[in-house]
């Protein structure tokens, strides 16, 4: 199933994407995509549904983030060798992990407001793991038993203020409207392989990032164990799971984000994301 929820911020609804791409409403069924309508048997029950009995949502809706009931948005750093390279950083021996604001989450169509004190914005294409069931110290043979589905993020990022102060790269992810998430929420159901999904990114309709989850170093079943050893993962939770090089930082010269630019990006299965940069306040 291709899961989602529309309506404007802060007041979005449960819905699902059915055969035909019509946007159907699922808010008479569940309350949200949170909590146990994302375990196994949630899921199953939705799966269950005739969706052309349900309500048809105008295409033209606003999409937010494919979850709800979110408590810790993860990241985790460097977790493309070829990404470390560009990056100048040694291959990590363990996963790197730090925190995106909860204020970061956004539709994958909404504007990115670039802070006043902005210099370096950059972009980040990026498989996210949305967890279903409670994970706490999980073994790696049972860790994807864990997983909801998977969706597409922009783990946008300010380099200068996750590099140049303090070493603090939550403070370079966190702004408002940094962690783009969806359209939709893809069930693990439908994505047999998470480690063979073509990935890629435009600028202005230039192709900056073009990679695949193949040259991920921590797969998706290492990163959602060792995760759980240190955090516990609740239903809602989303793991954003590192990107491959293309990165503004990493070109020659060096390239950031500007007012009136547009990103486009997708993940094989998974739908794409489209944000126009604008000027914050």
């Amino acid at each position: 199933m291709k899961l989602l929820r529309h309506g404007a911020p802060g007041a979005e609804r449960p819905g699902l994407l059915d055969a035909d791409g019509i946007i159907r409403d699922l808010s008479g069924t569940v309350p949200d995509l949170a909590g146990d309508v994302l375990s196994p048997e949630g899921l199953a029950r939705l799966a269950a549904l005739d969706p052309t009995t349900l309500p048809a949502v105008s295409p033209a809706t606003r999409l937010g983030p494919p979850v709800a009931g979110t408590r810790n948005f993860i990241a985790i750093g460097l977790n493309y060798a070829d990404h470390a390279a560009e990056s100048g950083a040694p291959v990590p021996k363990e996963p790197i992990i730090f925190l995106k604001s909860l204020n970061s989450l956004a539709g994958p169509g909404d504007e990115v407001a670039i802070p006043p004190e902005s210099r370096k914005l950059d972009w980040e294409v990026e498989l996210a793991v949305i967890i279903g069931t409670t994970a706490r110290r999980v073994p790696l043979d049972t860790a994807l038993d864990h997983v909801a589905g998977y969706a597409v993020c922009n783990d946008v990022s300010e380099r200068e203020w996750q590099m140049e102060r303090g070493g603090q790269w939550t403070k370079g992810k966190s702004a408002d409207g940094f962690g783009p998430l969806g359209p939709w929420l893809v069930t693990a159901d439908e994505i047999p392989d998470p480690q063979d999904l073509a990935m890629w990114l435009e600028v202005d309709g230039q192709r900056r990032q073009d990679g695949s989850t193949r040259t991920m170093i921590f797969d998706v079943r290492t990163i959602v164990s060792y995760v759980s050893r240190f955090i516990t993962l609740h239903p809602g939770d989303v793991i954003t799971t590192g990107t491959p090089p293309g990165v503004g930082m990493g070109m020659k010269p060096a390239t950031y984000l500007k007012p009136g630019q547009e990103v486009r990006l997708g993940i094989a299965g998974l739908g794409e994301q489209r944000q126009r940069m604008v000027a914050g306040d």
